[in-house]
């Protein structure tokens, strides 16, 4: 049953206008129809929701809970995702424009999953007796880190919430969440469900808006203990200076020009079909897609000719539809980004293989053919810039050396892919590849088990794992206890 679909700001467990009152709009980007407007949070706000944060902090409802029922309340949650997850699939893609399967069956279970995961978590977070010198004893604790400021971007708006969200409450810390604004719906209702689970007010706070306002105003806050951001490497770099003032923990998760490696003696098929799902999954939109596909000369023609066939079978449709593989680009601004990149790589002298095309639905809507380049050189813009959408381009390379030589001449380092059936080989890569994810035989599989992060310009810190929860959203206390001789 469809729910009412939420716009305003979500601060204490209440729905709340905009302090200047002010809204924008946010649509669909299959259809260019408005879904709604939403309430334009600020300074203002976040000072608001910082508030009931802090008081959350101090209150022994959520600050001397007991561990055990905060890890129900998170099952809760989950549960109350799990029963909610057709409606919010559905306002997921309408929201970002990506198919209804990807949201719904990929997506929402990996949401659920996550709650759950850090659920069990939050009763095994413990400290340890170490031996010291003199007579003493010493034992750590770990406490909540406090007030965590959450930014997630458009393309996984519920799933990356979920990444940051989670683990922060089940350290004990009380969470303010802005999401994108393009994409700020599943956002709110999740605060909505949060509440709904049990969760005392001022623990999950939401708070959509413009970055330079309410994302810029979370990060310079001093109220806020620690920044957990995802999205651009520009836009990193300028969380990162902010919130030096304030002297408060900052992880990023940032772009990236993912190499997803193919030599000549892998499953040749598998690979195809690792590479499509790689750069056409999530349209492309996705920081770790493989979008420079190095194959090895052997089947470099052979490659082509298949992936490019491939990629027109990729299916533009509705992304209500069943059939459809290549959702909406989640808007017009993105939309010329990515044909902007499409003319870059004519222009450089890459080749063209398929798509390359705007197309639409019922004339309607911000939609680009499953595009590929061949013949790409490592100094052309389309295999040096990320363009987040759905553009490969495939680079040939002779050898061992070679392929990591062309991975690694990036300034990112977030994911990779090695096709081989060599384990010696794929084990020798893994280990000289720069990147925080090396996927073999396979290309985007995340588990909240599993850290994600990257090297070099696509950030610091890790999402998801027990230890990047711990060195994120807890800090360590030692304690000194003089014992009698």
């Amino acid at each position: 049953m469809s729910h009412e679909v939420r716009t305003r700001l979500w601060i204490h467990n209440e729905e709340v206008d905009a302090a200047s009152g002010l809204t924008f709009e946010t649509t669909n980007p299959a259809t260019g129809a408005t879904i709604a407007s939403v309430a334009r949070g600020a300074a203002a706000d976040i000072d608001r929701a910082v508030a009931s944060a802090r008081e959350a902090m101090a209150s022994p409802e959520w600050r001397g809970m007991d561990a055990h029922k905060r890890a129900r309340l998170m099952w809760r949650l989950a549960d109350l995702i799990q029963e909610n997850a057709d409606e919010l699939g559905a306002l997921e893609t309408r929201d970002n424009g990506k198919p209804y399967f990807e949201a719904r069956k990929v997506d929402l279970p990996s949401v659920v999953e996550n709650f759950r995961y850090f659920a069990g978590l939050a009763d095994k977070i413990g400290g340890e007796t170490i031996p010291v010198s003199g007579p003493f004893l010493n034992y750590t604790m770990r406490e909540p880190v406090g007030v965590v400021g959450a930014i997630v971007p458009w393309n996984f708006p519920l799933s990356l919430a979920a990444w940051k969200v989670a683990p922060a409450l089940a350290c004990g810390n009380a969470v303010i969440l802005k999401p994108a604004e393009q994409t700020p719906l599943t956002a709110i209702r999740l605060g909505e469900l949060a509440a709904e689970a049990g969760f005392p007010p001022g623990v999950l706070n939401v708070v959509p808006g413009f970055g330079h306002e309410a994302g810029a105003a979370l990060v310079a806050h001093p109220g806020v203990d620690t920044v957990a951001f995802t999205g651009s490497t520009e836009v990193g770099r300028i969380v990162a200076r902010s919130a030096a003032d304030t002297l408060k923990k900052v992880s990023l998760e940032l772009g990236g020009k993912s190499p997803n490696i193919i030599f000549a003696d892998a499953d040749l098929k598998a690979a195809i079909r690792g590479a499509g799902t790689g750069i056409f999954y999530g349209k492309g939109e996705v920081c770790a897609a493989g979008s420079r596909i190095l194959v090895e000369r052997p089947v470099y023609d052979e490659f082509v000719s298949a992936f490019a066939a491939r990629a027109e079978k990729t299916t533009v449709g509705d992304p209500m539809d069943a059939g459809t593989r290549l959702g909406a680009i989640v808007s017009e601004e993105q939309l010329e980004r990515v044909l902007g990149y499409v003319e870059a790589g004519r222009s450089d002298g890459a080749r063209l293989v398929a798509g390359g095309e705007r197309t639409s639905v019922d004339g309607k809507g911000n939609f680009v053919t499953a595009t590929v380049f061949a013949d790409v050189d490592q100094e052309m813009t389309i295999a040096r810039e990320e363009i987040f959408g759905p553009v490969a381009a495939v680079i040939p390379f002779d050898g061992v050396e070679e392929a990591i030589a062309i991975a690694n001449a990036t300034e990112y380092g977030l994911a990779s892919g090695v096709w081989t059936r060599d384990a010696g080989k794929a084990l020798r890569v893994a280990r000289d590849l720069q990147a925080g994810t090396v996927w073999v035989n396979t290309y985007n599989q995340y588990d909240s088990g599993s850290p994600f992060g990257g090297y070099k310009s696509s950030g610091y810190g890790r999402d998801l794992g027990v230890q990047a929860a711990l060195d994120k959203y807890t800090q360590t206390k030692s304690v000194w206890v003089a014992v009698d001789g």
